[in-house]
């Protein structure tokens, strides 16, 4: 009987080394577009709504504000989000960056997410 691979998606807070007490750590928010699993990296439009960070960009999508705590599919509407924005830290191998993102962006998102508080450990 042949055997099948399944691959998991990253499941809700698992990108989560350590974070503050009660809601210090996370705030709610909108994702204004993108169909993304949880620990993925994102940016804020000029409307104040997370979108998923842009390094080649030149509009502000291209600074990392958040970590994504749960999947969230913004494909068709914008949905209500949890993200980690401060006091926390976050496995990076568990972090979502953007395909097209390389070695200097990942680098420039990492210092942007840790200048916020949101430290990176490998």
């Amino acid at each position: 009987m042949p055997t099948k691979t399944h691959i998991e998606s990253t499941h809700t807070g698992e990108h989560i080394l350590s974070e503050a007490s009660g809601a210090r750590s996370r705030e709610s928010g909108m994702l204004a577009s993108g169909n993304l699993p949880a620990g993925a990296v994102l940016a804020m439009n000029g409307a104040g709504d997370y979108v998923p960070l842009a390094p080649a960009a030149a509009d502000g999508t291209e600074v990392a504000k958040a970590v994504l705590y749960g999947a969230a599919d913004a494909s068709e509407t914008p949905q209500p989000i949890t993200v980690h924005v401060r006091a926390c830290e976050v496995h990076g191998a568990l972090l979502g960056w953007p395909e097209a993102a390389d070695e200097a962006a990942i680098t420039a998102g990492t210092n942007d997410l840790v200048s916020r508080g949101v430290i990176v450990r490998d």
